[in-house]
């Protein structure tokens, strides 16, 4: 593939500011948004990327509206996808005429959507990623990026046989983002990056505060732990494995019952912010919903299939159903209902 043309689907905090590397390393990237003032931001000044080191870098991008798809033509060898977990089929749908015949799909996104991607566009053409990357978006056409390129880390796999000996295709793009390794086994690795969501997004966005300050609420790490060892019991039992996860040398080797709180430790030595909110405390700050379903929720619904609980991720899911529906406000009171 000498000059792809790349797409990235969904161009919020983590999905603009990996395109704006690939674009000032000189790929071809259009940018598909679905958040209309972004889109007319980026078109009229470009997207400006401001970094943990205090650099603010402004890169000119392609980015369209949805509804602007229809009219393309050309179509592209890499689609990268970073709307919501929830959305991936509909995305999937909109792209799939523009892929091409050899082209790949890459999801950036927390959850198992691998499955909803090759189920679309084909095993053939599907590769899975774990990302360990934080930022956030709350101005049109602005990425506060919270962890600096050198603290940003990738991971990408086959979905099965078909796409198998493709990856370094990905990886080369990705490494313009951050570190990127490729895995022979992308379920499992996608399934301990769970564990480590099941862990840190529900329960700091249920207190409304950063995931470091979460975290010194009396209690409230045995909750995160306890939620992420759910979350590797759910993976074990589908087959997957403890696979090496964000450069940490070794920590495949920790006993199950340290590897979940040890995949926490490794997320907090990556942010170099101490005031970084985790996505679903983003989402609901701007009144939209969060991925809550397609993580804890997913957690128990897996263990519930093979006959066992989920008490702290069903816990945590039903307080965040509260929480959508208005019944119940984000704050620190909340941390009664968790203990």
């Amino acid at each position: 593939m000498a000059v792809p043309r790349i797409a990235v689907v969904g161009t919020g905090a983590n999905g603009a500011a990996i395109g704006a590397d690939m674009v000032r390393a000189g790929h071809d990237v259009t940018f598909v948004e679905q958040w209309p003032a972004h889109v007319e931001a980026m078109r009229a000044g470009g997207l400006l990327v401001r970094s943990p080191d205090g650099t603010e870098v402004r890169t000119e991008v392609n980015a369209i509206h949805l509804c602007e798809v229809a009219m393309l033509r050309e179509p592209f060898d890499v689609v990268f996808f970073g709307v919501k977990a929830y959305d991936t089929r509909w995305a999937c749908e909109l792209i799939k005429p523009l892929i091409a015949d050899d082209g790949l799909v890459v999801g950036l996104q927390n959850g198992m959507t691998i499955d909803d991607v090759a189920s679309i566009v084909g095993p053939r053409r599907t590769l899975g990623a774990v990302i360990e990357i934080a930022g956030n978006m709350f101005e049109p056409g602005i990425v506060n990026r919270q962890t600096g390129r050198d603290g940003t880390w990738f991971c990408v796999g086959a979905y099965d046989d078909a796409a198998r000996g493709r990856e370094e295709e990905v990886a080369t793009l990705m490494r313009h983002a951050g570190t990127t390794d490729v895995t022979d086994d992308i379920r499992s690795a996608k399934w301990m990056k769970l564990v480590a969501n099941a862990a840190e997004m529900v329960p700091s966005a249920i207190l409304d505060v950063p995931l470091v300050d979460a975290l010194n609420v009396p209690g409230m790490r045995a909750v995160m732990d306890a939620a992420g060892t759910e979350a590797l019991e759910a993976a074990l039992a589908l087959g997957c494995r403890i696979v090496p996860m964000f450069g940490q040398e070794g920590i495949e080797l920790l006993p199950p019952e340290r590897y979940a709180a040890a995949l926490l430790d490794a997320v907090l030595a990556g942010w170099s912010l101490e005031d970084t909110r985790v996505a679903v405390l983003q989402d609901w700050m701007k009144g939209r919903r969060a991925e809550g379903e397609e993580i804890n929720g997913h957690v128990v619904e897996v263990l519930r299939r093979v006959g066992r609980d989920a008490p702290v991720n069903a816990l945590l899911i039903d307080i965040a159903r509260r929480i959508e529906a208005g019944e119940l406000e984000t704050g620190l009171d909340n941390a009664e209902l968790m203990l």
